[in-house]
């Protein structure tokens, strides 16, 4: 068993400064305040692990590819392996049969440690800000998609559809809410006042702020002024490529800051290959940004672990505001449990920052 000296450890919602961990191979053992007793290392945070809403791949696997349980499986095991102890594996615009395929291998995984349910991310979206997503597949409110929801929601896993809410119909989102999913405004190119409409209807996200939506003019605030000025949660992707870190900080300075929360919108190249196909096209790594054969973005080259620190030492915000916006945020937008660190929890489900804010593998210590 070894002792570390956290400068701090979040416990019930704040920092602790200066608690000793003791912990073994497998989980905290103790945790108890520091009182000048000996230790074997120190590190700046423990903390339980993060969690990421949007996880299109890691490992070399991409959901989309391979929708079934053993991508599920691969994903979240390398994302836990990166800090990240709780996923929820994405599956961008495709085909009805693949999404029935990705929703019946979600319920397959319900119950794996650190798979938290299904974002469906599409295929209802607005073909003018469809990004990286395959406009063929790109289609109206249909059956299937509803059929779906209902599927995994009558299980109680945990369901979030983004979709662009001036393509669905104000019936459709209301069925959606009343089915227990939530529902997130993206890849859009809504109307402050359309969009506001849809946060009445009970949208109460928005999908990676900034990207895949008109930006705000003066005289057309858009879904963007509408999501910053509401009561929706806004996720945010903070790797230098897709925002500035200029306007991460002015959105995370507008809005309350239980209401924004990181994504890190990673594909398979998190742990794997730097290449990877999508709808038929080469994906690759270029200067640490992922980018299709036209130069544009397609998803990110990121961990949450990273995204957490960019906000940190690139964005000026503080480790509070971060860590929550990292691991807290994002189960409150799926109602989730807040994870605790207490004597049991297994290193799995905790996360280690040295004073540059990487993460440390607990063997290092052992």
């Amino acid at each position: 068993m070894v002792a570390i000296l956290a400068r701090q450890l979040w416990r019930d919602g704040a920092m602790c400064a200066d608690q000793l961990v003791h912990m073994d191979a497998t989980s905290i053992r103790a945790i108890q305040p520091f009182r000048k007793q000996p230790y074997d290392q120190e590190v700046a945070l423990v903390a339980p692990a993060l969690t990421d809403l949007q996880v299109n791949g890691s490992g070399g696997v991409m959901l989309n590819s391979n929708p079934d349980i053993s991508a599920i499986r691969h994903i979240v095991a390398t994302q836990r392996a990166r800090g990240t102890g709780w996923v929820m594996p994405t599956l961008i615009t495709c085909e009805a049969a693949k999404m029935h395929r990705a929703a019946d291998a979600a319920l397959a995984a319900q119950g794996l440690p650190g798979f938290v349910g299904l974002h469906l991310e599409g295929p209802h979206l607005n073909p003018s800000r469809r990004g990286t997503h395959s406009a063929d597949h790109i289609r109206a409110f249909d059956r299937d998609t509803l059929d779906i929801v209902a599927k995994l929601r009558a299980r109680d896993l945990p369901v979030k559809v983004t979709l662009a809410p001036e393509c669905v119909a104000g019936d459709d989102i209301r069925t959606l809410v009343k089915l227990g999913a939530v529902v997130s405004a993206g890849h859009s190119a809504a109307s402050a006042e359309q969009a506001r409409t849809g946060f009445a209807l009970g949208i109460g996200c928005v999908t990676h702020l900034y990207n895949a939506m008109p930006q705000m003019g003066s005289r057309a605030p858009g879904l963007l002024a509408a999501a910053i000025l509401s009561d929706a949660y806004s996720g945010i992707i903070i790797d230098g490529h897709h925002v500035a870190w200029d306007m991460v900080a002015l959105a995370c300075r507008a809005r309350p800051k239980d209401r924004m929360f990181m994504v890190s919108d990673a594909m398979a190249t998190i742990g794997g290959p730097d290449q990877f196909e999508l709808y038929g096209e080469q994906i690759l790594v270029r200067d640490g940004a992922l980018v299709n054969a036209q130069g544009a973005l397609a998803g990110a080259h990121v961990d949450l672990v990273t995204c957490l620190r960019n906000a940190v030492v690139n964005v000026g915000l503080d480790l509070h505001d971060a860590y929550q916006m990292a691991a807290i945020t994002p189960r409150d937008v799926m109602g989730l449990d807040h994870p605790q660190i207490a004597p049991g929890t297994p290193l799995e489900e905790v996360l280690i920052l040295d004073a540059d804010l990487h993460r440390c593998d607990p063997d290092r210590f052992l």
